[in-house]
């Protein structure tokens, strides 16, 4: 069965404290390493829910998958530099926008020789693939070191909406849930357990996104989904705040979703604000939750 009793590792992750290496009884697991959209917001008034940008692990069937690569890569890089190598791991971007791939230059275990990574993603809006896209970013003047001084192996295939793949016992399928920014969503399946990662939901979607985006979420153990910016949140955080959130938490209660974690917060929102939000929400979902920079949540352990 599905455990979800949370495990924050103090407030936040630090370049001295990047938790969890590896979780002995854990089966199925998943590990945020950063949750803010748009831009980081390190400051005081973000350290409970953290400032990196947006970066999901998910530990599963043997297998290292993770889903996008903001800054949080980076500590996500930091904690497998503790593991003996070779490291293989899955990346999948949701998009090739700037927080969803800033992150990847200073992955470090990409520089090691001897480690491997799959990196996946669908053409952006220009047509550029994500290895076009990554290279980009780190050509001079926006970056010091081309990608090619990156002398892990890495392995990039361009994703269609639909796609399925299978990596030995996990199945990772893909569904457009934005079309506007070109935005792909997963859904993890592992055994009778499955994530969903739908972090760019728009605030309204016709029928047919709609279809797809149920796919990828019904009856998932763990939905993993953003509140959608509007205009009195950006600009004025003591508005009220239910539209922030009510799309998400729609869909997953007309989906049998076990789970429903926010992350993808705006950087205007502190803590203070992001507390409120979690509040109003729970009064209509219980459980659901703000995903937190360190909060590590077991879909599976070895005692189920």
């Amino acid at each position: 069965m599905s455990n979800f009793e949370v495990s924050l590792p103090k407030s936040k992750l630090t370049d001295n404290e990047t938790t969890l290496v590896t979780n002995p009884v854990a089966e199925f697991v998943v590990q945020f390493w950063g949750v803010r959209g748009l831009i980081p917001t390190p400051s005081s008034g973000t350290s409970r829910y953290g400032g990196n940008t947006v970066c999901v692990e998910i530990r599963v069937g043997n297998k290292r998958l993770v889903f996008d690569g903001g800054t949080g890569l980076r500590l996500l890089g930091r904690n497998l530099e503790q593991l003996k190598p070779p490291l293989e791991a899955y990346l999948f971007f949701t998009n090739p926008q700037t927080n969803r791939i800033q992150g990847f230059p200073f992955f470090v275990p990409a520089l090691i020789p001897g480690n491997c990574f799959h990196i996946y993603a669908a053409p952006a809006l220009n047509g550029a693939s994500i290895k076009q896209s990554l290279y980009s970013q780190m050509l001079q003047p926006h970056f010091p070191f081309p990608l090619q001084r990156m002398q892990s192996e890495l392995i990039f295939e361009n994703l269609k909406a639909g796609k399925e793949l299978k990596l030995d016992e996990v199945t990772v399928v893909t569904g457009w849930i934005n079309k506007t920014h070109k935005s792909l969503g997963y859904r993890v399946s592992w055994k009778e357990y499955s994530v969903a990662y739908v972090t760019d939901l728009p605030a309204n979607t016709d029928e047919m996104d709609l279809a797809r985006i149920e796919q990828l979420i019904a009856g998932a153990d763990l939905v993993i989904a953003n509140a959608t910016y509007s205009y009195p949140v950006i600009h004025n955080k003591y508005q009220p705040v239910i539209s922030h959130w009510q799309t998400s938490v729609d869909l997953a209660n007309q989906h049998h979703v076990k789970q429903l974690v926010i992350s993808h917060h705006h950087p205007d929102c502190d803590d203070e604000f992001l507390d409120r939000v979690e509040a109003e929400m729970q009064a209509v979902r219980p459980t659901a939750l703000l995903a937190r920079e360190g909060m590590i949540l077991p879909i599976l352990t070895a005692e189920d």
